[in-house]
């Protein structure tokens, strides 16, 4: 045994750090052309340095460090608001896996060039300054002069930057604003092998011939590292949710084998569709969780989607608010009312944002939000609130997602489509003051009657000065069945008019916005029945009768998020779900939306391909046996038939009559026809 003597002295770095009043900052919320020229200053001297380190440790989660290796600190002032915030830059991650495969760096190259690869370690606008676009603005602004200085303090230049931004605290905005490059996300071990927060992981590079200067060896010979092409995936599963990044694979697997079980069997209950009880208490252990969340679970289905969409000229992207009744499960935590104070109803609220064929074939989900109420309270208190604080700000949050979508999909043209609730003037002004973002087509609320200006500058109300214009013709459309009216076939007259659309009184800070607005009412409505008027307001250009007429085929395909919701709830059962507390319900809440979006999917794509080989959809074995059974055969056919003839199949499966008159077969018989197909094809591979 030794006996050490007594510590006798101390490091700066091991003495504990002075708590420290938080700095003097700006609180500020304005337009970002309202705020003077945004200047970006390097910390050089001892004043700085404090201001910096107190930004930090008072508003960074992070705090302000240690910083690793060699650094660069910057603070963010403008003349109007005095400090805003700052950033640091520093040593780069030792390795990370879909860095160094997405730079194609082979491990001797990246021991030798580690150094020009710099990190965005810190970034920070402080909560009090709530300025759009200024977070994008800060980070091109600091790249720009960020090589130079380097290279005065390190004597070097550097050529690519990096950053890591955690999941489920930060969604990324302003890097993806900024033309920053998502290349993937960290593994969740951290550096120990202990376990760590997932990151999503962004690149910028800082010089065109980056690739070259990183993947240079010592006798200038350039080597890329070998990435093995990427197995395809073995189904529709994998290639949605196969990317999702839970901090472990095997959570990931489990995720895997659970979508496929609710899948099979969608109007089963847990333990019915996992078919055992140890299956079933590895489901409810996945749920319960605390390191699995319902965004992480369905971003790589977003990421798909996206794919999706980006191969198409024209999506139609449609959004909506449903709610989740668990009135019936009155002990389940973590809810919120859904309905008035009197009914005592309680539940989770739902508004989700899902991609669209013009043909009307569901694409998959862009963004959801999903939260529960504190309370309802009066509506003078929901009047006074600003907007950022309102629930309707879910509809600037959505058209801010499919906005990024659209800035990386430039190809492709994304129309968001909202009903009457969305109808309010802050929508129609983040779109016109968001560069390249997505276009809008809104149904106008007729209680509103809004004010605009016509071409002469005169002000007068929506619906008159729309219903004195002459009528273009009349559009037959067919309106679909719902709780309260039959389906039928409508003739609407159309007349348009282009618009300005002027702010509210009492927020005159907003800008007038100028767009089309298209106006059908019906002809001849059957007695009793009151006429449809749809009110449309758009920012796509309506400039002859063939475009108002299809202005409104696009709005129709809106319902396609109405049935999708009526599949989650009565097809997969959602709100039937007894899991105890609400993280337990989102979690299996992501699961059953992709799969309502699987069935979904394949009701719309039987009509819109119907010649299709169905080996598009359905494996060998589940063609195989649904064929075998309906047919009442023991040979299946030698080549598979259409996708047209296998969904009618499986909807006699669920009931569907398949006559002639009887039309495709509907959502609800195939949902039916996919439990029953589970246990067929148990039975044709038992046998076969």
């Amino acid at each position: 045994m030794i006996q050490l003597p007594a510590i006798t002295k101390r490091y700066t770095f091991q003495q504990p750090r002075r708590a420290e009043a938080p700095p003097p900052v700006a609180s500020l919320s304005c337009e970002f052309d309202k705020l003077g020229e945004v200047e970006i200053v390097r910390v050089t001297t001892p004043a700085l340095s404090k201001q910096w380190r107190q930004m930090m440790d008072a508003y960074h989660y992070l705090k302000s460090g240690p910083l690793c290796g060699a650094q660069l600190r910057y603070l963010v002032r403008s003349p109007q608001g005095g400090w805003l915030g700052g950033l640091s830059y520093s040593a780069s991650a030792r390795r990370v896996e879909c860095r160094d495969s997405w730079i194609s760096w082979p491990d001797a190259a990246r021991v030798r060039n580690q150094a020009l690869v710099v990190n965005n370690s810190r970034f920070l606008i402080s909560p009090t300054v709530k300025v759009k676009n200024l977070a994008s603005h800060v980070l091109a602004k600091c790249q720009e002069r960020l090589v130079d200085d380097w290279e005065k303090v390190y004597a070097y230049r550097p050529v690519l930057l990096e950053t890591y931004v955690e999941r489920g605290r930060f969604a990324g905005t302003c890097y993806r604003a900024a033309n920053w490059l998502h290349v993937g996300a960290t593994s969740g071990r951290g550096r120990q092998g202990t376990g760590a927060t997932v990151k999503d992981v962004y690149m910028m590079p800082l010089e065109p011939t980056w690739q070259a200067a990183l993947c240079q060896h010592a006798d200038g010979k350039l080597q890329l590292r070998k990435v093995e092409e990427p197995r395809p995936p073995r189904d529709w599963i994998e290639a949605e949710l196969g990317g999702a990044n839970l901090g472990d694979t095997r959570l990931t697997a489990r995720l895997l084998e659970m979508t496929g079980q609710f899948y099979s069997k969608p109007t089963a209950n847990i333990p019915q569709a996992c078919g055992s009880v140890m299956a079933a208490k590895a489901a409810y252990r996945f749920l319960d969780n605390e390191d699995v969340q319902w965004k992480a679970i369905l971003q790589p289905h977003y990421e798909a989607t996206e794919e999706r969409v980006s191969a198409l000229p024209l999506v139609l992207v449609a959004q909506d608010t449903t709610t989740l009744n668990y009135s019936s499960h009155p002990h389940t935590q973590g809810l919120g009312p859904i309905g008035t104070d009197s009914e005592k109803i309680r539940g989770l609220l739902v508004h989700d944002t899902m991609a669209f064929t013009p043909q009307g074939t569901p694409l998959g989900l862009l963004n959801i939000q999903c939260w529960a109420r504190d309370g309802i309270g009066s509506r003078h208190e929901r009047y006074e609130k600003p907007i950022e604080e309102k629930e309707s700000y879910k509809w600037l949050e959505s058209y801010q997602a499919v906005s990024a979508v659209q800035s990386r999909c430039r190809k492709t043209q994304l129309v968001v489509m909202a009903d009457r609730e969305a109808d309010i003037h802050e929508v129609f002004a983040e779109q016109a003051r968001t560069p390249r973002g997505a276009q809008l087509l809104i149904r106008a609320e007729r209680s509103r009657n809004r004010k605009v200006l016509d071409d002469e500058e005169t002000c007068d109300f929506l619906w008159p000065m729309l219903e004195q214009q002459p009528s273009l013709g009349t559009r037959e459309i067919l309106i679909p069945p719902n709780e309260t009216r039959a389906a039928r076939q409508t003739q609407l007259a159309v007349r348009m008019l282009p618009v300005t659309l002027r702010p509210p009184k009492r927020k005159p800070q907003l800008a007038v916005v100028r767009l089309w607005a298209v106006l059908a009412q019906e002809v001849n409505p059957p007695a009793g029945v009151e006429g449809l008027e749809w009110m449309l307001l758009t920012t796509v250009e309506v400039k002859t009768k063939e475009d108002a007429f299809e202005r409104l085929e696009w709005y129709a395909r809106r319902w396609g998020i109405e049935i999708y919701h009526r599949i989650l709830k009565s097809g997969c059962r959602v709100e039937s779900r007894q899991l105890e507390n609400a993280h337990r319900l989102t979690n299996c809440m992501a699961i059953d939306m992709v799969v309502a979006w699987r069935i979904h999917h394949l009701t719309s794509l039987g009509k819109e391909t119907p010649d299709v080989p169905c080996t598009v959809y359905f494996t060998d074995s589940e063609w195989k046996a649904l064929t075998t059974f309906v047919n009442e055969t023991k040979v299946p056919p030698a080549c598979p038939p259409s996708l047209n003839e296998s969904v009618r199949l499986l909807g006699k499966l669920g009931g569907h009559l398949g006559r002639a008159s009887d039309g495709h077969p509907g959502s609800e018989v195939l949902w039916r026809g996919m439990s029953r197909l589970t246990d067929i094809e148990n039975a044709y591979k038992l046998y076969n």
